[in-house]
């Protein structure tokens, strides 16, 4: 007997004798959720799930470029628009100016994600994600309404399923914004549970206008709708029902449709105000509305495909609109941190100089380079053609994470003024937003547990797949196949985790610590996922909390090695010390998740190994105090490193951000004479007599009164 047929009988063997054990042991899987599982591709984050990342392939991925279209739109029109916006005025209106609608329309911001052949900007995905985030730097209601045509709904529907007359009619309106898309997937008692919406369509036929038309009658009831109160068509996701069909086999499955408004039985309910933002959002009802075949996005062959195409949608969208936000409120309140800590002065110093500020800015600085690169690096995926869900989910779960600790950072900074509501406040309004971004296109509560691990550990895994696939199709040979692959998985992630594993692969000058530590700790997990997959089975789908950790720590390797892509692809090396901060922040993040998932182990067999496993955790040679105040020293003294972490920071015409960038541009003229002037107004309490002996009083006088204005803040009337 040769060596294959040899293996093929040991195989079997253990094939069958694993059949039974493992097919028991396997979570039960519907529909929905493999077309989920299914959705999109996987990249990187599989070699780190693996153990074995390879450099040399993160490395590969080229550096985000704009094309000259996108990047004169962005240096005209968007600018154009930001200036536009005043983000105090926006939300006490409660909704954008008629000029700012009008302008929406007639600069394409609906249509970015369009072909120019059907009228759009035809942006790729890095550029789509820029536009998002210069807005929302300056008022997220603005950045919403833009986002949302562009993100998951109707266009990338129709572009990737709907049919040629659908395409040709909706595209080139939905571009120059005669019609105006919203979606409506979510249901008050199915939120997070989208798969199981209750709204139904009846597949039925009805005489229009002297025809036979077949079409589906549909009740339905949604809510937390953006762009609902304003939209012209009605995206619909609803369960397909045909009576005519034998029990049991009725349900054709979520279906996706397009609703012109008005529609007979179709209403827009009143308006909602998540958080109180300005941006249009609201429910939708449906009493009996009949939708024809033509209707359906794709037509009759893609009745019942409605949660692939939402799924596989979303694989790409979830990457861009909603960490495209999370980013604009890192950028800013780092911008913010960073100006208000150098203009204002306390016991005689800039505050940004005391240590308990200097920790939240350096803090924030490395978060924002870490969470930028990822973002950075996936929409460089997304342009290369690939979908990574895994990936898009680590982004919107950890940018928006990010975006919030940033905002609530930047607000113990300022204090008072921080609190003070009014046009001067520099953060109030995104402060309060800020947990909308948590709770839309899948609340991060789930989504660190079922999508981020619970997807991650059937697509990003080598083997489990096959596996699952092995006993679905009841293929002994082929489960034995896989898990003689699995063992062997195993055991070469034990070698590395004892043993310590080399990084694989190239990798920048001045990061090759850190990419050593990146493939310990990628080993680490992989052998800790793989233990608690096979000794918890499917029970771990169920615990929640142990897969939320899982996830954790796939998402914070994610970020430390695409922090290694992206200060190679910059090639810059002042921002090496951010690039190490960084990594090292999320690898020690990673290591203490490890070890609070090692503790709250369910298994006897798993907490003994639990030494073992974690044996040189506890040192990942995470920042000292130090080197904190080092980062935030280097930030105050050189402000073109904060602009180069904050790139897509732009001022607006007025308010308190452009007041702090007028005061910074000021400050920055006179370099180190400031202190000086800070001195004499401290001594002669008046702007006028402390700038009277400047070199060049004048400048002197308007930067003075420039820094009062940041530092006051507004009053009003007694209601």
């Amino acid at each position: 007997m040769g060596r294959k047929e040899t293996a093929a009988v040991i195989e079997n063997l253990l094939g069958r004798w694993a059949f039974e054990p493992f097919s028991k042991a396997l979570p039960q899987m519907g529909d929905t959720e493999r077309a989920a599982l299914e959705a999109g591709t996987v990249g990187f984050e599989g070699e780190l799930f693996g153990g074995k990342p390879d450099f040399d392939r993160l490395l590969a991925m080229p550096a985000n470029r704009l094309t000259p279209a996108e990047q004169a739109f962005i240096d005209g029109d968007v600018r154009e628009l930001v200036a536009m916006l005043d983000d105090f005025a926006i939300d006490e209106a409660g909704d954008l100016p008629p000029e700012v609608w009008r302008f929406l329309r007639e600069r394409g911001f609906f249509g970015m994600i369009i072909p120019r052949e059907q009228g759009g900007l035809g942006f790729g995905h890095f550029a789509h994600a820029a536009v998002v985030t210069r807005i929302a730097t300056v008022n997220v209601a603005a950045a919403v309404t833009v986002m949302v045509p562009n993100s998951l709904g109707p266009a990338e529907l129709l572009l990737r399923y709907g049919t040629d007359a659908q395409k040709a009619h909706y595209l080139p309106r939905l571009a120059d914004g005669r019609d105006l898309p919203c979606f409506g997937l979510t249901s008050p008692y199915a939120g997070s549970d989208a798969a199981s919406i209750p709204d139904t369509g009846v597949l039925t036929e009805r005489d229009i206008d002297g025809a036979r038309v077949r079409g589906f009658v549909v009740n339905f009831d949604k809510r937390y709708i953006t762009l609902a109160p304003v939209a012209t068509v009605v995206g619909l996701a609803f369960q397909a029902v045909d009576p005519s069909r034998p029990e049991g086999q009725q349900l054709l499955g979520i279906t996706c449709a397009l609703i012109p408004v008005p529609t007979p039985g179709l209403q827009i309910g009143r308006r909602h105000r998540p958080m109180d933002s300005a941006f249009m959002n609201g429910p939708i009802h449906g009493d009996e509305v009949f939708v024809p075949m033509d209707w359906v996005i794709g037509g009759e062959a893609q009745v019942g495909q409605g949660w692939r195409m939402l799924m596989e949608c979303l694989a790409a969208g979830r990457a861009i609109s909603l960490p495209a936000l999370g980013a604009a409120m890192q950028q800013t309140a780092l911008y913010v941190m960073t100006g208000y800590g150098r203009i204002r002065e306390q016991f005689g110093l800039p505050i940004s100089r005391f240590e308990a500020i200097a920790g939240l800015i350096a803090r924030t600085a490395a978060d924002l380079y870490a969470t930028d690169a990822a973002r950075r690096y996936t929409a460089a995926a997304l342009d290369a053609g690939e979908r990574p869900s895994v990936a898009s989910a680590i982004l919107k779960v950890h940018l928006t994470e990010a975006g919030r600790r940033a905002v609530t950072t930047g607000m113990d900074v300022l204090g008072g003024k921080g609190i003070s509501s009014g046009p001067s406040n520099l953060l109030g309004v995104a402060y309060r937003q800020s947990p909308i971004a948590i709770t839309v296109e899948g609340a991060n509560l789930l989504s660190r547990a079922l999508i981020i691990f619970g997807q991650g550990a059937v697509r990003c895994h080598p083997h489990v797949m096959d596996e699952m696939t092995a006993v679905q199709a009841r293929d002994e040979t082929a489960l034995g196949r896989a898990l003689l692959a699995h063992a062997g998985h195993v055991l070469r992630n034990l070698g590395a985790s004892l043993f310590s594993a080399g990084a694989k692969g190239r990798v920048p000058q001045g990061l090759e610590k850190e990419a050593h530590l990146i493939a310990r700790v990628s080993a680490k997990y992989a052998l800790t996922a793989d233990l608690a997959m096979g000794l918890l089975g499917g029970r771990l789908k169920r615990m929640e909390l142990l897969s939320a950790r899982l996830g954790d720590v796939l998402s914070h390797l994610y970020l430390a090695a695409a922090s290694v892509w992206r200060f190679q692809v910059e090639a810059d090396a002042a921002m090496l010390p951010f690039a190490r901060a960084a990594i090292r922040f999320q690898l020690e993040a990673a290591a203490a998740t490890l070890r609070d998932l090692h503790a709250n182990l369910p298994s006897g067999a798993l907490k003994a190994l639990s030494p073992l496993l974690l044996h040189g955790t506890r040192h990942l040679a995470p920042l000292r105090d130090r080197d904190l105040v080092a980062l935030s020293e280097t930030l105050r003294t050189t402000p073109s490193l904060v602009a180069r972490l904050c790139p897509d920071f732009t001022p607006p015409a007025s308010g308190g951000l452009r007041d702090l960038a007028d005061a910074l541009r000021l400050a920055d003229a006179l370099g180190d004479e400031v202190a000086v002037l800070n001195s004499a107004l401290r001594r002669t309490r008046s702007l006028e007599l402390a700038a009277a002996k400047s070199r060049d009083p004048a400048a002197a006088l308007a930067y003075l009164r420039a820094a009062d204005k940041v530092i006051q803040v507004d009053d009003f009337p007694p209601s």
